[in-house]
Order: C-alpha cells, then sequence, then structure tokens
C-alpha cells in the first residue's frame, strides 16, 4: 500500500483548446471568408479583403487590396450559392414536411427522424464536399509586400 499514482503533470493545455496567436474565423465578427497571407520568412495570418497586415517577424507590409475585386466577389458567390443550396432544400423539405403532419395525419411526424438522419449521412457529407472543391478551387493570389 506505500506506493503512489504514476500521474503525468497537469499542463496549461490539458482538456482545453490549445489557444493560437491569431483567432479562428469568426463569420459573424468578419463577415467575408478571410484571407491568408503567408510572408516569405514563414509567418501566416489571416487577414480580412481590404485590410493591410504587418509580418511581426521580417516587419514587411502586405496589402490584400491587391486581390482583384471581382475575382474576390466571385469567390464570394460561390461559396454563398452552396450556402443557399443548403438552406433551399431544408425549406423545401420543411414545407413539405409540416403541412403532411398538421393537415394530413400527425403520424407522418415518425418520419422527421428519417428525414433528418438521410439529411445528416447522405446529404450534408457531399454538400461539404461540395463546399471544399468550391474553395479549393478558388484562384490563388501573389501578393506582393509593400
Amino acid at each position: 500500500m506505500g506506493r503512489a499514482a504514476n500521474v503525468a503533470p497537469v499542463t496549461d493545455t490539458f482538456n482545453r483548446v490549445a489557444r493560437s496567436r491569431t483567432p479562428p474565423y469568426n463569420p459573424i465578427v468578419m463577415g467575408k471568408p478571410p484571407i491568408k497571407i503567408t510572408c516569405e520568412c514563414g509567418e501566416a495570418n489571416d487577414v480580412a479583403y481590404g485590410e493591410r497586415w504587418r509580418c511581426e517577424r521580417c516587419h514587411r507590409s502586405w496589402n490584400t487590396e491587391q486581390i482583384p475585386p471581382e475575382e474576390y466577389a466571385g469567390l464570394l458567390r460561390r461559396i454563398r450559392r452552396c450556402r443557399l443550396e443548403a438552406f433551399g432544400l431544408a425549406a423545401i423539405l420543411a414545407a413539405i414536411l409540416v403541412p403532411l403532419i398538421v393537415v394530413v395525419s400527425p403520424s407522418f411526424i415518425f418520419m422527421t427522424p428519417i428525414i433528418a438522419a438521410a439529411w445528416l449521412f447522405l446529404y450534408l457529407p457531399r454538400w461539404r464536399r461540395r463546399v471544399r472543391v468550391a474553395a479549393r478551387s478558388a484562384p490563388r493570389w501573389e501578393l506582393h509586400p509593400e
């Protein structure tokens, strides 16, 4: 009974998300998707369109206004179209299912978990793949430091 437990020391990040220097993309605060700028020295940061970023290591300044506005607007349109597609399909499903439950028979409510499972396991993975393809096919811009 004289042996102590072998326990690992507690670290600052134990059971918590490790904090990075730059916060993750928050669509409510930033609005539009960020542009990832990687400096020639290796430092990287996410910057909103139209803003400048100064590298903390080498002090180079990068301006996202060098990106053509029509190309960035095209990217925003593609992403918005993908989001609207998902919301539109959800609205159509709700517009069909709610009247069936209310007007025809309340037993149609038992279809809700089946439809939700189909949405979650069949539709969303395909939708996410399409969104990723749209994001990956976005143009890459070569910015020059100021």
